[in-house]
Order: structure tokens, then C-alpha cells, then sequence
């Protein structure tokens, strides 16, 4: 397993990590989660993702139950708010208020003294970026959270908290996680550039599009016992499947085998093409696929092989 530093921090995170969105509580079982967290840590990873409204608080307790057993020195673990948590007026967003009770109900559930990360889950339009900011800061001041990060940001968000942060001397952020694969690449325009100017890394989700990206949804059957088939689940995968062109699945797959790796191990290196990109979160649900996208990291794309990617993608 290959590391990278978080953004202009002194952090270093390995180049895949593994997620709880839409697993851990929900679609994996307590047992298959710690077992899946065990192999991830066995193969080097040290970076672990969770939110707070991830089955409200059950995903963040079940991913830090399972990392219980190791030197808390050795792994970071990530947690955000935003995201609605009650029935009351101030049970969601940005506030001083949400942000604060949010991450220590989030240290309660993990029975952890700090995360390593703390993510603003969206914008908050209702509260001022300031507040925010400050808020955050306060508890990076008080050591529960060591850094900072936002996710699904626009380019002019990002940069409107950095030129707050400076102007206060508050604690910048370094870290955005958006959604980045072979099919969805909006933040290449913007995104990166922005974040690439202001010390940024990004995180990326869904790097295998929800499944997709593993062919297992070719000409759009969806296989039972697949995400895809779980009602629970499977808005996201219903929506890629729907605007995929299965040739360029085939084309992809035919390429990996030319190169002796998966199409899942292609795409994740991919990404990781991005010298932007810190690290790519998958949400494996059990030892064998997290040890399978492990081995992303040991591929390494040259000029000619991304120029043919990118061949088979602009068709």
C-alpha cells in the first residue's frame, strides 16, 4: 500500500481507504464489517470514512468498534455533519450549535478522544461561512478533530472558506471529498484546479460508480444479490445504470485483461492518475473486495495507457 499526504498537511493516508455509506448498519452485519476493517488494516490501509447520518450514528460505531483493537496512532478515522439528525429546527447544517453537539455525540458513539478528520457533509446555506468556520476551529483548538475537510463543495465555496480562514487565522481546510470515477468527472474542470492552488487534496467516493465500474451491471441487468437488486440501496446504481453505454464497459474490461488486472483495479488506478487525489474511498462489504481494490495501488498507469482510457471514455 502506497501513502499520501492530505493535502498541505503533514498527513499521510493510503491511497485507498475504506467508506461505511451504505454497508456498515445497513447492508453488511456487524461481524462482516469487523472483519472487512481487519483485512483493510492487514493490507496497510489506514484511513477509514464515516458520517454521523450514516443509519444515524450506527455506521460510525460500528466502523470504531472494529478499529478498537489497534494503536489509535495508527489509523485515521473521519467523521462530518450537515445532514439532518432529529426532528428539531437546529437538528441540521452548519451551526455552532449542530457542529458542536454533532461531533461530540459522534466521539460518544466512537468512544474516541478526537477524529482525524472532520467534514462539513454539504454548504450550508443558512448559516454564515464564518460560523462555521469558527466553530470548527474551536474544536481543532480544543484537539477533537486535527483536520479539517468539506464534501460535494462547489470551486467558489472552496475558495470563499479558504479566503475566510486566512483573513481570521483560522485552521484551513485540506481536504474535499466529491464523487470521481471514470464516469463521473465534473471536478476536473474547477474542483481540482481550485484545490490544487490552495493546498487541497481531495478524497474521492464512488470510485467504481456504485458497482458499475466492475461490470457486473453490463447492458444494465442488475444481478441479485448485487447492490443494484437492494431496494435499500440502490437509487444511485438505478440512475448510473441508466445513462451507461455498455461498449465502453466492454472496451474497458477487454483493456484490463490486456494489462493482467481487473476492471476494478483499472479504474481505481484511474484515479489515482490525479496527483490531486489523496486517496479513493471504497465501500467493500467483505475482506475479498477490499483486498481486491487494495491492489490498485500497486498499478501504476503510464502516458500511453491513460491516453487509451481516456481513448475508450471521450467516445
Amino acid at each position: 500500500m502506497k501513502y499520501r499526504r492530505l493535502g498541505r498537511s503533514g498527513l499521510k493516508v493510503s491511497e485507498i481507504s475504506l467508506g461505511s455509506w451504505l454497508t456498515f448498519g445497513k447492508t453488511v452485519d456487524e461481524k462482516m464489517a469487523a472483519k472487512t476493517v481487519h483485512k483493510a488494516y492487514e493490507l496497510g490501509i489506514n484511513f477509514f470514512d464515516s458520517a454521523n447520518v450514516y443509519e444515524r450514528g450506527e455506521a460510525e460505531r460500528i466502523l470504531a468498534s472494529a478499529l478498537k483493537e489497534y494503536p489509535r496512532e495508527s489509523y485515521c478515522i473521519t467523521t462530518k455533519a450537515f445532514g439532518q439528525m432529529g426532528d428539531g429546527p437546529n437538528d441540521r447544517g452548519l451551526s455552532r450549535k449542530h457542529i458542536m453537539e454533532q461531533v461530540h455525540a459522534s466521539l460518544r458513539r466512537m468512544e474516541l478522544d478526537y477524529v482525524d478528520v472532520f467534514y462539513c457533509h454539504r454548504y450550508d446555506e443558512e448559516t454564515p461561512l464564518d460560523e462555521t468556520l469558527r466553530a470548527i476551529d474551536d474544536l481543532v483548538r480544543q484537539g477533537k478533530i486535527l483536520y479539517v475537510g468539506v464534501s460535494e463543495w462547489t470551486a467558489a465555496q472552496i475558495q470563499e472558506a479558504v479566503a475566510i480562514a486566512d483573513k481570521y487565522l483560522l485552521d484551513r481546510i485540506v481536504v474535499n471529498q466529491p464523487q470521481y470515477n471514470m464516469l463521473h468527472r465534473d471536478i476536473e474542470d474547477e474542483i481540482i484546479p481550485v484545490c490544487e492552488k490552495n493546498g487541497i487534496s481531495q478524497v474521492v467516493y464512488s470510485p467504481l460508480a456504485q458497482g458499475v465500474l466492475t461490470g457486473k451491471y453490463r447492458d444494465g441487468t442488475i444481478p441479485s444479490g448485487s447492490r443494484g437488486a437492494n431496494s435499500q440501496v440502490n437509487t444511485w446504481v438505478k440512475n448510473i445504470i441508466g445513462g451507461i453505454v455498455s461498449t465502453k464497459l466492454d472496451r474497458l474490461e477487454e483493456f484490463a485483461l490486456e494489462l493482467g488486472v481487473t476492471l476494478p483495479e483499472l479504474a481505481l488506478s484511474w484515479i489515482l492518475r490525479q496527483h490531486n487525489i489523496a486517496s479513493t474511498l471504497v465501500g467493500a462489504t467483505n475482506p475479498e473486495q477490499i483486498e481486491a481494490n487494495a491492489k490498485a495501488s500497486e498499478l501504476v498507469l503510464g502516458f500511453e495507457e491513460i491516453k487509451r482510457v481516456e481513448a475508450i471514455l471521450t467516445v
